[in-house]
């Protein structure tokens, strides 16, 4: 890679892309890109590094850049044209990232859920003890000189992450999502098979998944999970309102004893699998066991905040799955408190596909709101509607507009907890507005 050269990014306000781009900065790179003018929460990074990024046009594209093309930006953008107008050198997002990580220890992190928070988590403890530089899918990226290892999240949308090649992969569950591209969950195992098939040196996957017991490699597959068939397996398992603890037996022989400030089954899993990578990489035990406790999660994962007697919780969970496991995580933390959930089902695709899961998930909470459907910009508007998911939730769901959210103000001293991939963010500003609003009047 050449120091001098800029390094342009179309669509940098992309989660990968700015995490990318703030990586390629730290490691001493000029940076630069381009997106649309509204805000996204993954600029505040961006902005912090002093890196500059301007509204799309091309007259930013200038020759001797090198130019990082977001996966959302079709090849007749115009900015993209014009550089290969200039004969400059355009890569995909994927493919840079893949030939960038070789010169690393790589470790990928995949998966159906909770491949965020799982790289999130290992970044931490990493980090915190060895030369690591990594890419969270959250938007947060950090580039170390003279790292050692490169901790980044791969996500299989489309295949993209069929572009890297690492050294190791954890995998934590295969299951159908992103119906807009995939045919059928055969579809999706077949494109984990191809990306296990590409890892270099071990698989680290969860042995809870059935589709995961079924992979076929070359490299050694290492299994973690609360089953007895796991090679690292969590036993004796206390969950409080202050996080999870519990033992970690290494085939059946005790390892260790540890403790996590987080909440829900799944984070107990992801911290298996962190822990089983760094007992195969010799990373000191004792420091993996205290970087674990001062964990504090990553962007939209399970975010809190206290407005008047209420707790909202901000989550990206938009698949059933990863409601329960949201859900499962409130519950643990408020045992005594009411759960009232947000909900904001992403694309039209994913909504059909899954709608009765949908309905049993939500089920999980004590009352359910709905906001329309977010329709995403890959796929045209579906027959499906947002009533005919109220009707699959049992105790029934009230759809809520963005200009009248005052239904949720039934609900005292509870836990709000707003879901989704789109923009339900503007739902739980409305709520706040409106909570602080009422306290003001009495």
């Amino acid at each position: 890679m050449n120091q001098e050269i800029i390094y342009h990014f179309v669509g940098i306000k992309g989660s990968g892309m700015s995490a990318l781009a703030l990586i390629l900065h730290d490691k001493g790179f000029k940076v630069q890109g381009s997106d649309v003018k509204k805000y996204f929460f993954t600029q505040k990074g961006l902005e912090e590094a002093g890196i500059t990024f301007f509204e799309f046009g091309e007259e930013n594209i200038q020759p001797g850049m090198m130019v990082i093309a977001g996966n959302a930006f079709p090849d007749t953008h115009p900015e993209i044209v014009r550089a290969k107008e200039l004969g400059l050198d355009v890569k995909r997002y994927h493919e840079f990232l893949g030939e960038f990580i070789n010169q690393f220890t790589s470790v990928a992190i995949t998966g159906s859920h909770g491949k965020t928070s799982t790289t999130g988590l290992l970044s931490h403890v990493m980090s915190g003890i060895e030369k690591t530089s990594y890419l969270i899918g959250d938007g947060t990226g950090s580039g170390i000189q003279d790292a050692d290892f490169f901790v980044l999240e791969a996500c299989e949308y489309r295949r993209h992450f069929l572009a890297y090649k690492p050294d190791y992969a954890i995998i934590t569950n295969i299951d159908f999502d992103h119906p807009d591209y995939f045919t059928s969950i055969d579809d999706v195992f077949e494109a984990f098979q191809q990306m296990a098939d590409q890892v270099k040196k071990r698989i680290i996957a969860c042995g809870d998944d059935e589709y995961l017991l079924k992979l076929e490699t070359d490299v050694p597959v290492t299994y973690y999970g609360f089953g007895e068939h796991n090679d690292f397996q969590a036993r004796n398992i206390k969950r409080t309102e202050k996080g999870s603890a519990f033992d970690v037996y290494m085939r059946g022989e005790f390892y260790d004893h540890f403790k996590i400030p987080s909440f829900g089954n799944h984070n107990i899993q992801n911290a298996l699998g962190v822990i089983a990578l760094c007992y195969f990489e010799e990373i000191d035990r004792e420091k993996v066991k205290d970087q674990l406790t001062t964990y504090r999660g990553v962007k939209r994962r399970f975010t809190e905040k206290r407005v008047m007697d209420s707790v909202i919780i901000d989550d990206y969970a938009h698949h059933p799955v990863e409601i329960r496991a949201t859900l499962d995580a409130a519950r643990q933390k408020y045992p005594n408190k009411e759960i009232v959930a947000v909900f904001q089902p992403h694309t039209f695709t994913r909504t059909v596909a899954l709608l009765s899961e949908f309905g049993e998930a939500l089920n999980l909470a004590d009352a359910v709101y709905l906001c329309d459907i977010f329709s995403s910009a890959r796929e045209q508007a579906g027959e499906v509607k947002i009533e005919d998911l109220s009707a699959k939730v049992e105790k029934g769901a009230v759809v809520i507009q963005e200009e009248d959210v005052s239904p949720l103000l039934d609900h005292k001293d509870a836990v709000v907890v707003f879901m989704g991939a789109g923009d339900v963010q503007k739902f739980e500003k409305a709520y706040e507005t409106i909570l602080s609003q009422s306290a003001q009047k009495h």
